[in-house]
């Protein structure tokens, strides 16, 4: 804006001066030539005064100057001239100036030379004795003088040029000083031109409206940012060529990803053939999903293109963890198949003894033997049945069952005096010690836990063993421990002894009538209490389960 209005000025300074040179050159030429003519005038009016009183005398040794003197006769024929011989020279009655003086008695014209460089003014005055006498001068025109004074109008010319240069700068850097120094923040405020003045309230009113978008904005972009942070479910955001946009915390946590990723390509954080599978399918606008697998996490991905037109302006990636869905998907075809193995052996005992009773095979001293057998795999289906009911019912939560105050030692000592008789037939020596111990929960759920432990610790012990059950009662939580002296748990096995049907020894278990669900019933009553379980054992010293009750809810 400064360069054009500098040149602007310039222009108009250059443009005015040469006009006003031209003016100016034009009258004062004018003027000069009225004051060169009044002159001729008046020198033409003293000539004849002394040509009418001197006659011939007068033009003798005259000294004319500057002025070209000629003395035309009644006939037109030149009797003196300054500048040539008269008796050379036309006869004049065809002139101008001298028709008009023989005619008024004075005349006057004005012609140019052959050249075009020169005018004459000529003025003619008639004689008493009818004779005419002229008088020339001689002007250059307006070219020629110019020409003359040319290295002056060019110094002139140029003074003004700089002078024209030097206020065009000047005047353009104040016009446009209050235009740089305007504060945009707070236009309405500036003191500068008037007519400034709407166009800087419109500004002043475009800022408070940008303002309000950017707060209204920000706060979007916040309640977004918080709303994808506070998300289980990855969520990222790409423009059309894969570059990431955004990516919340779950995100980066389940792919690895840096917080600093905006503007990097996806690929290039966190490479995958098949991450790179589903972005060439999205970029295509087709919707497409993928399973991947992150160390032990395994994680589920949903690419949404999102169409604009005909083009993919971007993708909306979604991550799900969906390793516990899997991990509980594998468990429950692992509770299934293990049930079903579970289920078939007595069934298939039961099927078989019943056959033989059926087709008279069995010695009559042995149906009782054969029956009994028959009862005891009822029983066992009967057992396995019902810790399959347990589990079940474990699994839906203790919400609509009754929680009560129960004494931990009372509950025990209840299970002890229930299970000695199993114990004194196993050969094993089964104790309890301790002191009251109260705990807020379900009685039912927690005498399966001291059942399951105190059966375990007898089934699984050595004859003549031990069997030893303590309670005690600390200031934030209740114990419970029952330690045994039987065979034992590898250490590579005492992380899954909870899970369902897992069995260390699969063909002592069934020896000894075990369902393979205790110590899972055991893990799921104690996890609806908030209790923790420790586990230690080594093989051949025994083992001790110690359940801690807290005594907040």
């Amino acid at each position: 804006m400064t360069r054009r209005i500098f040149q602007s000025i310039c222009v108009a300074s250059i443009s005015v001066f040469l006009a006003s040179a031209a003016v100016i050159l034009g009258v004062l030429y004018d003027d000069f030539s009225e004051i060169q003519m009044n002159r001729l005038r008046a020198q033409t009016e003293l000539a004849a005064q002394g040509a009418a009183h001197e006659g011939a005398a007068y033009f003798r040794d005259l000294e004319a100057g500057i002025y070209r003197i000629t003395w035309i006769g009644p006939d037109g024929a030149v009797l003196y001239d300054t500048g040539s011989d008269a008796a050379g020279m036309d006869s004049h009655l065809g002139r101008e100036e001298i028709a008009a003086a023989l005619r008024d008695g004075y005349g006057e014209s004005v012609r140019y030379s052959d050249t075009l460089t020169e005018r004459l003014f000529y003025t003619a005055k008639r004689l008493p004795d009818g004779s005419v006498l002229r008088l020339a001068d001689t002007q250059y025109t307006v070219w020629m003088l110019l020409a003359g004074v040319l290295d002056k109008v060019l110094i002139v010319a140029g003074l003004a040029v700089l002078l024209s240069l030097f206020l065009a700068f000047r005047l353009s850097k104040s016009i446009v000083k209050p235009l740089n120094d305007l504060n945009l923040d707070e236009p309405a405020d500036q003191g500068s031109y008037p007519e400034l003045r709407p166009v800087l309230e419109r500004i002043a009113s475009q800022q408070r409206q940008l303002k309000r978008q950017a707060l209204e904005l920000r706060q979007r972009q916040a309640q977004f940012n918080a709303a994808a942070d506070n998300m289980n479910e990855g969520l990222i955001l790409l423009n059309g060529k894969g570059v990431v946009l955004s990516v919340n915390h779950a995100a980066s946590r389940l792919l690895g990803l840096p917080a600093s990723c905006a503007g990097e390509d996806i690929l290039a954080a966190c490479f995958s053939t098949g991450l790179k599978a589903l972005l060439e399918q999205a970029k295509s606008g087709e919707y497409a999903q993928t399973v991947m697998r992150a160390g032990e996490l395994e994680y589920q991905i949903n690419a949404s293109p999102i169409v604009t037109g005909q083009t993919v302006a971007g993708i909306v990636l979604l991550i799900f963890d969906i390793t516990e869905k899997q991990s509980a998907e594998q468990m429950r075809r692992e509770f299934t198949a293990n049930v079903s193995h579970e289920l078939k052996t007595p069934l298939h005992s039961i099927s078989g003894y019943a056959e033989l009773l059926k087709e008279g095979l069995v010695k009559p001293e042995d149906i009782a033997a054969f029956s009994e057998r028959i009862w005891l795999e009822a029983q066992r289906m009967i057992a396995l049945v019902g810790d399959i009911i347990s589990l079940s019912h474990l699994d839906e939560g203790t919400g609509d069952v009754k929680q009560e105050n129960v004494d931990l030692y009372e509950l025990a000592e209840s299970m002890v005096q229930r299970l000695k008789p199993k114990a004194e037939a196993a050969g094993i020596r089964l104790t309890l010690c301790g002191s009251a111990a109260p705990v807020y929960g379900v009685l039912q759920l927690i005498s399966s836990i001291i059942f399951n432990l105190c059966d375990n610790a007898i089934q699984y012990n050595r004859a003549g063993g031990e069997a030893e059950v303590r309670v005690f009662n600390r200031e934030k939580e209740a114990v419970l421990s029952v330690r045994d002296t039987g065979i034992g748990i590898p250490a590579e096995h005492q992380e899954r002894v909870f899970e369902r049907f897992y069995r260390v020894d699969k063909s002592h278990s069934r020896e000894i009538g075990g369902t393979g669900l205790g110590l899972s019933i055991v893990k799921h009553a104690a996890r609806l209490h908030h209790a923790r379980i420790e586990l230690e054992s080594a093989p051949g010293r025994g083992t001790t389960v110690t359940v801690r009750f807290p005594k907040e809810g």
